[in-house]
């Protein structure tokens, strides 16, 4: 049965492998299944109600995006709320408490409006292959470079933004920039003393499982990645009860296993505050709606063209079979998304660590979709797993896909100058949306201003356009 539904044999896979896989991408990117709530309810501002309304809301819209990605595109790509746009959502919503005088609740409820209002546009747009063809108006040498950006970017959140301690004022102590930079200039060791022995389990914990998962990769495990990450755990738990003295299973004790679908019924299913969206101005909600699809559309085509790129699964011209049925995921997600209580929906960019686990079907997406329901009831035990480990892995696949520099141009300056913008400005801006922007801007400057203007399509152009004013109006 599985075999006919996913064509396993056909993509060279199994059961077996396709179950690590959605595991080992369900373990990076548990960590959303609480931060999303914590960032859209502003740490307890919108309450506790509103809270476990949101956190439900993001298993369920991200297991039914995953769902239609498995069954409709049979494809190993696993989608949630995005990170970079529930921040965003949360930066709206404080600016419309201040200037309408609304409570959190009914300005949280207005954006659920956008939310859907950017589902429905994108599900047209699915639908009419819309997006399919601005994922063809990237240039060939920019979607290569897009899969080593995202490795730079996955880099930059293993080493950089994952790990960090944060105090009872929300100062953060962050491992590359505070740990590593102090060892050197010295002035994080006088404000952050107490953070130290934390951050220094963490480092080691990162380093074990990335050491783990390289040795085991290198001899030919398919399930290194999430062994690495079981074995960083441990270390963890060991050095956080052996050395720090802290019971790494205490929140277990006074967890609730109960989900709580009345706080949800009463906050945020279907609250659609249409009022509130008056409210805001409808210049305001035009530009809020075509923020959030500008850079939800090229984050979800760069996770997708990168990610596919490093499994082997688009063909010479760098396209991928299915990728409509894909696109759509995240449209449906999306939508499913403003009717539960979330923000966007989108495909996030550690699927790559399940596709190196050897993911290449639906069934992967499944698997991880099946573990979203499950923390419905089982998300104090997935809130356990220490963020180092799942650093780990980000590391590993970071660096796996970097190697697809070596198929990039570097001798075309109107390839090498974009892709090397796009590398710095992913990781930097956060954003591969914005990274694929920036590379799109210059390789149509580069190539009018040189004298091949016609070797840029009216689609990229309009893109490169679009990017301008979005860039320039700073939305």
């Amino acid at each position: 049965m599985l075999e006919k539904r996913f064509k396993l044999n056909a993509n060279n896979t199994s059961v077996k492998t396709e179950i690590i896989a959605g595991l080992t991408t369900f373990m990076t990117m548990a960590y959303i299944i609480a931060l999303n709530p914590n960032l859209l309810t502003g740490y307890g501002a919108g309450g506790q109600e509103l809270w476990n309304g949101v956190f439900l809301a993001t298993c369920i819209s991200s297991a039914v995006a995953m769902f239609v990605m498995a069954f409709l595109a049979n494809k190993p790509f696993c989608l949630a709320p995005g990170m970079g746009l529930n921040s965003f959502m949360a930066i709206v919503i404080g600016n419309l408490v201040a200037m309408t005088g609304m409570g959190y609740v009914e300005s949280f409820q207005a954006m659920l409006c956008i939310i859907l209002i950017e589902g429905l546009v994108f599900l047209v747009l699915s639908l009419l292959n819309v997006r399919e063809k601005i994922v063809d108006a990237i240039p060939l040498g920019i979607r290569l470079g897009i899969s080593p950006a995202i490795g730079l970017m996955l880099l930059n959140i293993g080493f950089g933004s994952n790990i960090y301690i944060a105090d009872s004022n929300f100062n953060q102590f962050f491992m590359m920039k505070d740990f590593f930079g102090a060892l050197t200039a010295g002035y994080a060791k006088q404000t952050m003393t107490d953070a130290y022995p934390t951050m220094v389990l963490s480092v080691v914990t990162l380093f074990v499982g990335l050491f783990v998962i390289v040795t085991l990769a290198s001899k030919g495990v398919k399930a290194s990645v999430i062994i690495g990450m079981l074995v960083a755990s441990i270390v963890y738990w060991i050095g956080d009860a052996a050395v720090l003295g802290n019971n790494p299973f205490a929140s277990l004790a006074t967890a609730s296993f109960v989900p709580a679908f009345g706080d949800m019924a009463s906050t945020t299913l279907f609250k659609f505050n249409f009022a509130g969206l008056a409210q805001m101005g409808w210049f305001t909600a035009i530009t809020l709606v075509i923020t959030f699809c500008v850079i939800d559309m090229f984050d979800t085509i760069g996770t997708l063209v990168g990610t596919a790129s490093r499994a082997g699964m688009v063909d010479r011209e760098g396209n991928m079979p299915n990728m409509k049925e894909a696109l759509l995921s995240d449209s449906v997600g999306t939508i499913i998304g403003s009717c539960t209580g979330t923000s966007t929906v989108t495909t996030f960019i550690e699927s790559a660590s399940g596709v190196e686990a050897g993911g290449r079907t639906g069934l992967t997406a499944l698997t991880c979709g099946i573990a979203f329901l499950a923390c419905i009831f089982l998300a104090p035990i997935a809130a356990i797993i220490p963020a180092a480990a799942t650093s780990a892995a980000l590391v590993y696949v970071g660096v796996l896909m970097m190697t697809g520099l070596k198929k990039v141009n570097f001798d075309d300056l109107s390839v090498c100058v974009p892709v090397t913008i796009m590398l710095i400005a992913m990781p930097v801006s956060g954003s591969i949306g914005h990274g694929i922007g920036l590379a799109m801007i210059s390789y149509t400057f580069i190539k009018v201003f040189t004298g091949k203007p016609k070797e840029v399509s009216a689609l990229t152009y309009i893109i490169s356009l679009l990017f301008l004013v979005k860039f320039f109006l700073a939305v």
